[in-house]
Parts: structure tokens; C-alpha cells; sequence
């Protein structure tokens, strides 16, 4: 019989993704319908801790055989052979979609999301890992302007730490100018997928703070919703101005993170503990992005929360301001958290605890 997720992928225009690179939810997941996986410095920290039995031989096989890398280099060879990995078991769902579906995402280090010089070329460099390799870069000012040259390069993007429709909107743009630069010399672009993340519930995580913070009172439903809503916002705009990107959700806290966001061209990347829970719900399958948001509830988020606004409006936030808007500057943090914590493990391999011994 086949799963929920499976006949949503099987029979709309929505596709889902494995939010994360684990050998053993891809090799569960793919079969059930996901058309690609997502790694970031949290997630390989987390899978790392779940299956480093896996991978314990290798870090000491990756330290002995450089003698003279550091812990971070030994890290990113991990994560790179993980990625290549995790490609490898979607390559067949790459070839049977002609490379238009199949891919797994690797994303730049988080430490670089001023530098879009930096992150443009660890791009360029991880998209030689395998056929089917996309590319995580984060959405602030300067990785919008890296997500154009890596586009360029001919890299398949994936925006990351976005949160809102001025991002997203940015992002396209960005995509559309790098793929007009290489239609211009005369280089290949059809089987070239960008999407674009939209965060939907560390939206929901940042409203909620900011209402206790400053003890707003709103219809506790409304906080459970504004993700979707901001999401629902950049799908219609982006069919509507015909870009080449597509929207894709993340970072799920509930039921109608994908209840509420079934067809219109949009991907989810979901974790597998949400895999379970979606498939073993009574969820129908049926066309609910194109659906208006309740009207009332736009109108309270908006006059309550200025921080809604600058997330839901297309000229709510300038590139300018893409740093240091909260649930950014919250994510970043994360993400270096992770990657801090991914070193931890590597050092206590590369160099045991003698107390412990």
C-alpha cells in the first residue's frame, strides 16, 4: 500500500525530500517517493551521533591518511564523502528523471555568509562531488550575490536560511540573471534545478518569541499558520513571474506545514520522524497552496507583528536587511553551533580523552 507522501508525489506536482542524509532513512525514504535529500551542519552533526558506527573508521581513516589536517579539514572531507553518499543512493531516481530530480544538497560553510567570493567557489567545488550535487547557500546579502555566480558557474542552488518573500524574490532574481548569463554563452541549462527553502516554521518559532517577548496575545492558530502563509505568498508570486526556481519547505513543527501546502510546483524537505507521523495520518491529498490564506488572520499578523510583514510582503525587507533579520540571525547561530559540535566529535576521534580511557 502506499504511503501518504507517496501518492502525494505520485499524483500532484508536489515533490518531497528527506531532510537529511542518513543512509538509513534514504534507503527507507527513496522507495516511498523522495526525489532528493538535504544535509546541513545540524543535520550531519545529528546523523553523525545516530549512525557513528558508520563513519568511526572512516574519520580515522580520513586523519591517518593526513597526517597533518586539522580537524576542520577532516570535517569537510566527512561531510563531502556523506553528500557523495547520499547521492549515490538517489542516482537512480536522477537518471530515471533525466537529472531533473535525484539530487542531494550540501550547504556552504555557514561561517561564510558574508563572503559571497567564498561561498560562490566551495559551490563550484562541491558541485564536481557527483552528477548529483545541489548546493546549499544561505540567503543574506551576500549570498544572494554568490547564488548568481554559482548559477553561472552552472551549479543547481538551493537557498537556505530564507525565511521570507523578499528573500525568496531576491533569490529568483539572482537565479534568473546567473542562468541568463549562461544562456548568453551559449551554455546548457535545461536540466538545471534551483530552489528556494522558505523556513516555514522557524517563522512560526520567531513569532512565537516575539509574542511572548512582548506580550502580544493573538489566536494561537494564527502562529501555527504564518509560515504557510509567507510560503503560499512566494509560490504565487513565483508562478506568477514565471521564474525558473522553485519553492521549497522546510523546517516542519506541524500538521499543516504540508496539509496546507500540496501542489502548486512546490518541493518539501521533510524529516523522517515527519515522514512517519504524515504517513500514518488521515491527511487527504489534494490541491491546497492555491488556496487563499484566511484573510482575517493576515490582517492580525500584520498589525501585530512587524516582523510578519517584512516576511509576507514582496518589498517587505531590502538585501540589506536579510542579516540581521531575527529568525536569520537565530539560524546562522544554529548552524555554526552545529558545525562547533561536528568538530567535537571529530576532535574526541582525532584526539581521545585520556580521562576516559
Amino acid at each position: 500500500m502506499d504511503t501518504k507522501l507517496k501518492i502525494m508525489a505520485d499524483t500532484t506536482d508536489t515533490d518531497y525530500w528527506n531532510d537529511s542524509c542518513s543512509i538509513q532513512e534514504l534507503e527507507s525514504s527513496v522507495p516511498n517517493g523522495a526525489v532528493g535529500a538535504t544535509t546541513n551542519p545540524v543535520i550531519v552533526f545529528n546523523v553523525l551521533k545516530n549512525e557513528l558506527h558508520l563513519w568511526k573508521d572512516r574519520i580515522i581513516e580520513i586523519a591517518a591518511q593526513n597526517p597533518i589536517a586539522d580537524e576542520d579539514e577532516v570535517a569537510w572531507q566527512l561531510i563531502e564523502e556523506m553528500a557523495a553518499k547520499g547521492a549515490e543512493i538517489l542516482k537512480p531516481v536522477f537518471e530515471k528523471e533525466k537529472g531533473l530530480k535525484g539530487r542531494i544538497s550540501i550547504q556552504t560553510n555557514a561561517k561564510y555568509y558574508r563572503n559571497a567570493k567564498a561561498m560562490a567557489e566551495q559551490a563550484a567545488e562541491f558541485d564536481k562531488l557527483a552528477d548529483n550535487i545541489q548546493v546549499k547557500i544561505p540567503a543574506t546579502e551576500a549570498g544572494v550575490r554568490a547564488m548568481e555566480e554559482a548559477t553561472y558557474r552552472g551549479v543547481n542552488i538551493n537557498a537556505t536560511v530564507s525565511f521570507t518573500v523578499p528573500q525568496a524574490i531576491a533569490v529568483a532574481e539572482a537565479v534568473e540573471r546567473g542562468l541568463s548569463r549562461r544562456e548568453k554563452e551559449g551554455k546548457d541549462t535545461s536540466s538545471m534545478t534551483p530552489v528556494c527553502t522558505i523556513m516555514i516554521g522557524r517563522v512560526d518559532d520567531w513569532l512565537k518569541i516575539v509574542a511572548n517577548n512582548k506580550n502580544i496575545l493573538v489566536n494561537p492558530a494564527y502562529l501555527e499558520l504564518a509560515g504557510v502563509a509567507v510560503m503560499k505568498n512566494a509560490a504565487k508570486i513565483f508562478k506568477e513571474r514565471g521564474y525558473r526556481t522553485r519553492v521549497l519547505g522546510a523546517a516542519y513543527r506541524n500538521y499543516n506545514h504540508v496539509a496546507e501546502l500540496i501542489g502548486g510546483n512546490v518541493i518539501h524537505t521533510i524529516p523522517y520522524k515527519w515522514q512517519v507521523r504524515y504517513n500514518g495520518s488521515d491527511m487527504p491529498i489534494r490541491e491546497t497552496t492555491t488556496i487563499t490564506p484566511d484573510p482575517e488572520m493576515i490582517k492580525v499578523l500584520k498589525e501585530k507583528f512587524e516582523d510578519f510583514v517584512k516576511a509576507y510582503e514582496p518589498d517587505g525587507m531590502k538585501p540589506e536587511e536579510f542579516d540581521m533579520f531575527g529568525p536569520t540571525r537565530r539560524t546562522l547561530r544554529q548552524f555554526i553551533g552545529g558545525y562547533e559540535s561536528l568538530l567535537a566529535i571529530i576532535r574526541d576521534l582525532m584526539i581521545p580523552n585520556p580521562d576516559i580511557e
